[in-house]
């Protein structure tokens, strides 16, 4: 699995830095490692010339491109094959510096879909770097162990020392992985899927197989099978392409499943009109803060506010305009209250306000702003003499109260305010 460059222009610009000091120091760490490993036996030196390296790296550039995005991050693809091939046929240093060119060269072809050339130099150095010291590396520990270069067969003995291969090699690169993810801010433990790990044991395998047949076989029978096993990673490119597009609908399905959700509850539980928690939410809302503020010994306030002569509004002018009236009434009490205030429309004309933490003279204090908020806003686009007036009854959390009580007790005051002369709060 190697780095996508599929990145927003966001991500570039507060990313690059960290990705590409690590990456440039990966690639000189891997051509200096190259370098130390080929001091005394050179390059190509197990008898094979240019024309079989130039056969590796096409190969191995073809493997890179035969992929798919991972579920999360990154790209997935068969290199693996060429990888292992290539450890197996050539040695674990002539197969590390052409698959670490190949890696090198595939991400320049992405500065023709418009990607940076930013993310592209810090794609290409970190996956040289990355898939030059995984290749080295679990090829060396293979060799080191005994293992067959070139393999001629696979038994029990070496099958177990190819595993031990593969293996080394999957740890390495799940290792790069995870720290370029923790230098991105992300979950290092998105590298780990289900599919992507098959795929990348698959291709081991594959490259097991091709590694032999390059070795004992003859050339037509080679390449007869190297076109079996490219038909078949192309046809599983294909099934993972579609999976990865199948998921991403699914993912979409149920984000546009999630949003119709909560707008369903928001409509339940919200006033369509003015948009405030509606008189269901209101009841349940108080009977919780009640509770909240009796085990806890808080105090809180709850208000029951009524616009005064509102039937005379929708008689004299509309139902229209009565509407118009509700939503401006409401946003100003909305907008004249804490965040952590509750502001709901309770039914009709009427709201229902709960300051928690807040007595009830703080509360006369608000709801008296708000009263004079409401009378003092303009009101000239319904009539040049037009004025809404409101009321307010207020009663406290006490000991024992239940949430029934205190409601009644702001009702009453409600209609105290009312019988009073309107325009007025009412706290005892």
């Amino acid at each position: 699995m190697s780095e996508s460059a599929e990145t927003t222009r966001q991500q570039d610009d507060r990313l690059w830095r960290p990705d590409l000091v690590y990456s440039t120091l990966l690639l000189a760490t891997a051509v200096v490692a190259v370098a130390l490993a080929a001091a005394d036996t050179g390059l190509l030196s197990r008898g094979y010339g240019l024309g079989t390296a130039a056969f590796f790296l096409v190969f191995g550039l073809f493997t890179i491109a035969t992929g798919f995005p991972h579920p999360v991050f990154g790209h997935v693809s068969f290199d693996r094959v060429a990888q292992v091939m290539s450890i197996l046929v050539l040695g674990p240093v002539d197969a590390a510096w052409v698959n670490g060119l190949a890696s090198l060269l595939y991400p320049w072809q992405r500065l023709r879909l418009g990607v940076s050339l930013r993310l592209v130099i810090t794609a290409s150095l970190h996956n040289a770097g990355l898939m030059t010291l995984v290749i080295l590396g679990g090829g060396l520990l293979y060799e080191y162990i005994g293992g067959e270069i070139p393999i001629t067969a696979l038994g029990p003995g070496s099958g177990m020392l190819v595993l031990v291969l593969v293996l080394a090699m999957q740890l390495i690169n799940d290792a790069g992985m995870m720290f370029m993810l923790f230098l991105r801010n992300m979950d290092p433990r998105l590298v780990f899927n289900g599919f992507t790990m098959v795929v990348e044991y698959v291709s081991a395998a594959a490259g097991v197989v091709l590694a032999i047949a390059f070795t004992n076989e003859s050339l037509p029978y080679f390449l007869l099978l190297l076109a079996v096993f490219v038909t078949g990673m192309l046809v599983i490119m294909k099934y993972a392409l579609m999976r990865v597009r199948l998921e991403k609908l699914v993912d979409e399905r149920t984000e546009e499943l999630r949003v119709q959700a909560e707008e369903f509850e928001r409509q339940a539980t919200h006033d369509k009109l003015t948009g405030l928690p509606n008189r269901r939410h209101a009841d349940s809302y108080l009977q919780q803060q009640v509770d909240i503020a009796q085990r806890r010994k808080r105090t809180g306030a709850l208000a029951l506010a009524d616009i005064d002569h509102f039937k005379r509004i929708n008689d004299s002018y509309s139902h229209a305009t009565g509407d118009q009236v509700l939503e401006r009434v409401a946003r100003i009490l909305r907008d004249g209250c804490r965040r952590t205030d509750f502001v709901a429309r309770y039914g009709g004309e009427e709201f229902m306000l709960y300051f928690p933490d807040t007595g009830v003279d703080r509360a006369v204090q608000v709801c008296s702003e708000l009263r004079q908020a409401v009378q003092g806003a303009d009101w000239s686009d319904i009539a040049p003499d037009f004025v809404v007036t409101i009321s307010f009854g207020l009663a406290e959390i006490r000991d024992h109260t239940h949430s029934r009580t205190i409601r009644d007790e702001a009702d009453t005051r409600l209609y105290r305010a009312k019988r009073d002369g309107r325009n007025r709060v009412i706290a005892a």
